[in-house]
């Protein structure tokens, strides 16, 4: 072949390619087209662009359905029946023309005839599975259930129930006819069906399919446990029991069920520590705690989830500790020995950093150690081969226990690090911004403010928003009068504050609103002090603080603040989920500019029940 003749054929090629593109594109565009004139009610456009492509393409048998259904509305009767008898005589296996034969009868009040054609639509229906899809899909769109019912099961009597793949089709007939344990017998069914691998897209199914009704999951888990002594070795009964008990938020069972699963794959214990995290979320610590024990006691030092389970337990163990009215010494003595005894089994390297930072954090915090946790950090960020996140945490950390410790030298000199090293990160922001507070400490006003204005672009949404708050209150509070001792003192009682003075913080607030009492810092002093009873767990006079602010100070900038932290105290602290929702209302609806205003929207629609 010449090369001439080779270019010639490739052209035809070429042009045939190109109008099969050309001609799908236009196929698709016109049948978008039909359905926005059906959607919109123009019925006799959409007709007519039905007809056009059904002709066009007479395999596509949807677009002469959706021909006929557009007849239907426009009660054009005689030719809608002229259509459906020459289908019906052309292709009489196509059942499913026989229902919507019988739908135009009854729409012209002929129901004896009607139910005739419908009864023929199942008897002479073959045992081809399209066909049973379409005849039975006809009767469940016109509401006609029991005849839908009747189809499948003729459907699945021909074809068997092996080689019947209609499950959801009947299940979702057998719910609107309110029978949940049909409806679950034939959702089970279609799992069953599933290979092992596509069990989860089938739990994301069966969450959507079931979602509602409670009662389905009880009904479930009974059918459940009937299947799994029938079928004692198809695993995929017993991991739709585990996923039962957790949508069920029964965790304590879900375990239980996780770890026999785990025990009889012989996994790795990954599926373990899913449920223990999804406890943990939940607030049922019990069961968190022992599944990390299994990872832990079962799995060993050779599991990839050993590290995480060892640092999750401890964790979680500091906040039911901290959590407690009157917190036990022996409780946090009994986690310092945990900590002590995973540094001994596994060191202090590039593996166990972040525990390690941990560790501290648990010392500065919740033990009030100061000095043994910057110890500890202070080892921890000379390791070379620690991982740069957690050295750059680590500092911050440090800096801030220095801090703490009324070193501030130490304290500027770390942040200072961590700003040169992470400066297009979030952690050089947010040592930035500990830097400029640590000034504001010291009543270097003028140049905390610089910083706060620049770092009012931070990438960070909350640094930026806390830089912004932080700046305009050193502006409203040093253009007020000649003198700028009341701001130092109330710099001096927030840095008594972070210090843990809590008395010398206190006393030095009331020393401002008794010797400036007109000063407009007496919102700012009301929402500290209610934060220093917040830290001491007196909530209710923290509350008593929080509610003044907002009620008596509602034009200041503190108001939507103290909102926010009243109803997260109501919400998280005190059980008290109307009163947090009513308060988060508020803050959305009368503060809508607030920074908050968004979290406090999402906040109430998870309490009201929304699904959020």
């Amino acid at each position: 072949m010449s090369s001439t003749q080779r270019i010639s054929q490739f052209s035809k090629v070429l042009f045939l390619f190109l109008s099969i593109v050309v001609c799908t594109g236009l196929h698709a565009q016109d049948s978008r087209l039909a359905n926005q004139y059906f959607r919109s009610g123009e019925y006799e456009k959409a007709a007519a662009t039905y007809l056009k492509l059904y002709k066009q393409n007479p395999t596509q048998l949807y677009l002469f359905d959706n021909y006929i259904a557009c007849l239907l509305e426009l009660e054009e009767f005689d030719k809608a029946g002229k259509e459906l008898k020459g289908q019906i005589k052309a292709y009489p296996n196509r059942t499913n023309n026989y229902v919507t034969y019988g739908n135009l009868l009854e729409k012209q009040d002929k129901a004896e005839e009607a139910n005739k054609w419908y009864r023929r639509g199942i008897d002479e229906m073959p045992a081809e599975i399209g066909v049973i899809n379409k005849v039975g899909n006809t009767f469940s769109r016109l509401g006609k259930y029991e005849l839908a019912l009747e189809a499948y099961l003729k459907g699945e009597q021909m074809m068997g129930k092996d080689k019947f793949p209609f499950e959801t089709n009947m299940a979702d007939v057998y719910k609107k006819l309110n029978q949940p344990e049909k409806m679950i017998e034939y959702y089970i069914n279609y799992a069953q069906r599933q290979s092992p691998s596509r069990i989860k897209n089938t739990k994301t199914n069966m969450k959507y399919w079931l979602k509602g009704d409670s009662t389905y999951l009880e009904v479930m888990k009974t059918q459940l446990y009937t299947r799994i002594q029938e079928q004692p070795d198809n695993i995929i009964f017993p991991e739709l029991l585990q996923w039962t008990f957790i949508e069920k938020e029964d965790y304590k069972a879900a375990l239980r069920q996780a770890r026999a699963l785990d025990r009889r794959l012989e996994e790795n214990g990954e599926r373990v520590m899913a449920i223990g995290e999804i406890a943990r979320k939940d607030n049922d610590e019990e069961t968190a705690l022992k599944a990390y024990d299994y990872i832990i006691n079962k799995k060993g030092i050779e599991s990839p989830l050993y590290l995480t389970a060892y640092a999750n337990k401890l964790k979680l163990m500091e906040i039911q500790a901290m959590a407690r009215t009157q917190i036990i010494d022996a409780e946090l003595d009994s986690i310092d020995v945990g900590y002590k005894q995973f540094m001994d089994q596994m060191g202090v390297n590039a593996n166990t950093d972040y525990i390690i930072k941990q560790y501290a954090d648990f010392l500065a915090l919740s033990k009030n150690d100061m000095d043994k946790a910057i110890t500890v950090l202070e080892d921890l960020v000379e390791l070379a081969s620690i991982d740069k996140s957690t050295k750059s945490s680590s500092k911050i950390a440090l800096a801030d226990y220095y801090l703490m410790r009324g070193e501030v030298w130490e304290s500027t000199l770390l942040y200072s690090q961590v700003d040169k090293e992470n400066e297009e990160g979030l952690q050089g922001e947010i040592a930035r911004f500990k830097n400029a507070m640590l000034f504001y400490y010291e009543g270097e006003f003028a140049w905390a403010q610089e910083q706060f204005d620049i770092l009012e672009s931070a990438t960070s949404k909350l640094i930026s928003n806390d830089a912004i708050d932080m700046s305009v209150f050193i502006m409203d509070n040093m253009g007020l009068d000649t003198t700028d001792i009341p701001l130092k003192m109330f710099a001096q009682a927030e840095f008594l504050a972070v210090q843990n003075k809590f008395d010398a913080a206190t006393a030095l607030l009331d020393n401002i609103s008794t010797t400036y009492p007109e000063h407009d810092l007496q919102d700012d002093i009301l929402f500290r002090k209610a934060d220093i009873h917040y830290s001491r767990r007196n909530y209710d006079k923290a509350l008593e603080l929080y509610t003044k602010v907002f009620t008596d100070f509602n034009e200041e900038i503190r108001a939507d603040n103290a909102l926010m932290k009243a109803a997260e105290i109501y919400e998280l602290e005190l059980d008290d989920p109307e009163k947090a929702k009513e308060l988060y209302e508020k803050l959305y609806l009368d503060f809508s500019n607030s920074t908050f205003a968004v979290e406090a929207r999402k906040r109430f629609r998870i309490l009201r029940g929304d699904d959020v």
